[in-house]
């Protein structure tokens, strides 16, 4: 049976506050509770219709967390979403933890891309082009953020993260580091690129003067109409299929 306790519980996870407080967030629809019910997250409990524990009881089986049956109707007060007629789940953060690049990888980073939609975006980009690790900035928008969680379609699951000091970083694994900038080469010239990182900026501010200074080559994507500028994420979805391009014919 679903308590007032736990209701009040998951509606508190809607704020970051209380999400950073108890180091825990939901994950809601059938995809996204499915891939994070396959993952090496750990899930506390589990909102489930009748329909959805049917559908995957296999995958249900011999789980250790809790399992309450609720209707859809609860799981759309509870949630984001108009309609969920599948599931919730409740979940464990993971430690913020700094990895290493392994030889020839591309790494992504973010440098205060504030905008949770464009962040669960990348985050899907990355997962579609094979890019395991990113790094994001500390005003990067938080990877937890219900927005985040739901435009990522599951692959936040699939990707490995940290929030820390970008110039720190670059300066620790000596890489190149290739930053968008309106004024760089254009990415359909750059030949034979030494895999690095991918560097993107904030949505309206480009990317900081304090990390820019890390910048190995500023490159570009070439326009061709009068457009000012291009969406953060779809920008991010060019430069990955050029490099994967170039790195990988």
């Amino acid at each position: 049976m679903l308590s007032k306790n736990t209701v009040k519980f998951i509606k508190s996870l809607h704020q970051k506050k209380y999400r950073l407080e108890s180091g825990k967030f939901f994950v809601e629809g059938e995809k996204s509770v499915v891939e994070v019910l396959q993952s090496n997250f750990t899930v506390d409990l589990l909102l489930v219709t009748q329909e959805f524990a049917t559908k995957h009881a296999t995958l249900l089986s011999g789980k250790a967390f809790e399992v309450l049956f609720v209707t859809p109707n609860q799981l759309e007060q509870l949630g984001q979403y108009q309609s969920n007629d599948a599931a919730l789940a409740v979940v464990q953060m993971k430690p913020n933890q700094a990895f290493l690049p392994e030889k020839g990888e591309l790494i992504l980073a973010l440098d205060e891309v504030r905008d949770p939609g464009n962040l669960g975006t990348i985050i899907r980009i990355a997962d579609w082009y094979g890019i395991k690790k990113l790094i994001f900035s500390s005003h990067t928008a938080e990877f937890y953020n219900p927005k985040v969680i739901q435009s990522s379609m599951g692959s936040f699951t699939r990707v490995q993260f940290y929030y820390g000091d970008l110039a720190q970083a670059f300066q620790e694994w000596k890489l190149p580091v290739y930053g968008a900038f309106l004024e760089g080469e254009s990415i359909h010239e750059l030949t034979n690129p030494t895999p690095g990182v991918l560097l993107l900026g904030n949505e309206s501010q480009g990317i900081s003067k304090e990390v820019e200074k890390w910048v190995s080559s500023k490159i570009t994507i070439p326009s061709f109409g009068k457009a000012e500028s291009l969406n953060v994420a779809i920008a991010t979805a060019i430069f990955c299929d050029n490099f994967k391009r170039l790195v990988h014919p």
